[in-house]
């Protein structure tokens, strides 16, 4: 994602802002409702990257639509109207969910499966994860029906892979060989 660097600096930046008022929370509620607003609709995510559209018209619209947010998040509309750097407001949110989640202990595991997790196997799956994390953990299950089978964990950097169809793609390499 383009300008990544550049979104966990602002987002480093907005978060320390929030800790010193002691708002973070808060402004972790705004850059949910900023990314869930970006996300939902492609009119508001090309209005963003718009290079047509002036800064001001975006500064403008983004107040509007997030009249309530809170200061910090206020701050950031502006400091992004001034750097010219809307583009990358949905890099920002998702930058800052993260840091303030490793910051308070807690850790987002992806785990894809062939189909929706069932609780059952969700807390299977909590447990085993429990054992390499001291962490809280929130579980994002992400379906993708082409991994046939099995499932695959993703922490952070690090990933376990026991799809059916990893697997097939090692028996297919061995037979090759």
């Amino acid at each position: 994602m383009a300008g990544t660097r550049a979104a966990i600096r602002y987002a480093k930046a907005i978060l320390d802002m929030a800790k010193a008022n002691n708002n973070e929370a808060n402004v972790n509620v705004d850059m949910n409702s900023i990314l869930t607003a970006v996300k939902d609709s492609d009119e508001l995510k090309d209005f963003l990257k718009s290079p047509v559209i002036t800064g001001t018209s975006k500064f403008a619209a983004l107040s509007e639509i997030f009249a309530t947010a809170q200061n910090e998040t206020k701050g950031l509309f502006r400091l992004l109207l001034e750097n010219k750097r809307f583009g990358i407001l949905l890099a920002i949110g998702s930058e800052y969910n993260k840091l303030s989640d490793e910051a308070n202990g807690l850790e987002t595991v992806v785990v894809t499966t062939a189909v929706p997790l069932t609780s059952d196997l969700e807390s299977k799956v909590l447990a085993k994860i429990k054992e390499f994390s001291k962490n809280k953990i929130t579980i994002n299950n992400i379906v993708d029906p082409s991994i046939i089978g099995g499932f695959i964990i993703r922490m952070g950097d690090k990933q376990y892979n026991a799809s059916v169809a990893n697997r097939l793609q090692q028996l297919k390499r061995e037979f090759s060989n």
